[in-house]
């Protein structure tokens, strides 16, 4: 059998956020280094029950196997300092841009290391950001209007709005870019734009009323079906249209033991076509099937305030955390 590194990079201890951790608690879902361990199971509220972290990764040697776990890992854990933190995006698979409340747009490394920092030409903080196939990094500005993208250490504003300010964007298979913007709180719409030149707007449904509410933050994923999927912060709800801008559901959360509403906040969508989508309000991320219906959550491995979302092209879920500060690196299984 291969060893635990190569099978899932460093597993780190939630605890301490340093150690690499040999051991896993399968009650609580989380893993911990030798120091830690102690202190954890000296809690007595629980039964604690611990094994070996090679024994429950075992089933990973074969991408088939991984079908067998049902219980996320945390594998990575990066701290970025911003506060709040909501942004992050892949690059390739050892590498993530990321964005929070100022005008720094910060590239890291599994380890942690921060490889580049790029600020925003305006000097505002960005919205959104996103990155091209070819691999360049764009951003949005709500303050000014504008669509941007960075080429090595040059900006260039691809789209200038008049009235319309971008939230979220993300680019479709085909190469086109999904912007979802709002005017003043009052309306808000997607716009397909090829080559940056506008090419699709959808806003309303069949019946003449607005798709999505008109304030609040919104997030969007185009998913493998090719639908186009949007977590309406403003409405408490994810919101899915086909291709073509007709509305196909929605969804407005599943039961969980709390008097707090589902408040959906990133959105991203893995090689299954199933939809993720951050709650911040209950520390959680739900996972549904393209068509809309709740699968599972991903819970119990230490998520405080997940927000933005993204994925690799091996499925695993980069989640940035709004309070702490941290992008965490999950794997959840197939």
């Amino acid at each position: 059998m291969d060893s635990l590194e190569s099978l899932v990079n460093v597993v780190h201890c939630i605890m301490c956020q340093s150690s690499v951790a040999p051991v896993y608690c399968k009650v609580c879902h989380i893993q911990l280094c030798k120091d830690c361990l102690e202190k954890h199971t000296s809690e007595s509220s629980k039964v604690h029950s611990v094994e070996q972290l090679e024994q429950h990764s075992a089933s990973l040697n074969s991408p088939c196997d991984r079908s067998l776990m049902t219980v996320p890992l945390v594998i990575t854990c990066i701290y970025t300092g911003y506060d709040p933190f909501y942004g992050v995006a892949c690059l390739n698979d050892s590498e993530v841009w990321t964005c929070g409340w100022d005008n720094q747009m910060k590239l890291y490394n599994l380890q942690g290391e921060l490889l580049k920092s790029i600020q925003t030409q305006s000097g505002h903080k960005p919205r959104h950001i996103a990155v091209t196939r070819s691999g360049e990094l764009v951003y949005t500005d709500h303050k000014n209007g504008t669509v941007n993208i960075v080429k090595n250490t040059q900006i260039e504003t691809v789209i200038e709005l008049q009235e319309w300010k971008p939230l979220n964007v993300c680019f479709t298979s085909s190469g086109d870019l999904l912007v979802v913007m709002d005017v003043d709180d009052k309306q808000s719409k997607i716009v397909r734009y090829s080559g940056f030149t506008e090419k699709q707007s959808i806003q309303y449904n069949e019946k003449g009323q607005p798709l999505f509410s008109p304030g609040g933050d919104k997030y969007i994923s185009e998913n493998r079906n090719l639908d186009i999927c949007v977590s309406d912060c403003g409405a408490d709800k994810v919101v899915v249209v086909n291709q073509a801008g007709s509305l196909r559901f929605t969804y407005t959360g599943h039961p969980l033991p709390s008097d707090r509403s589902f408040n959906p906040c990133g959105i991203t969508t893995d090689s299954l076509s199933r939809i993720l989508t951050a709650d911040d309000e209950h520390h959680c991320i739900h996972i549904l099937d393209q068509d809309g219906e709740f699968l599972r959550f991903i819970h119990n491995c230490g998520l405080e305030e997940p927000w933005g979302l993204c994925l690799d092209t091996r499925d695993n879920l980069f989640v940035a955390e709004w309070g702490t500060g941290k992008v965490k690196k999950i794997q959840y299984y197939n």
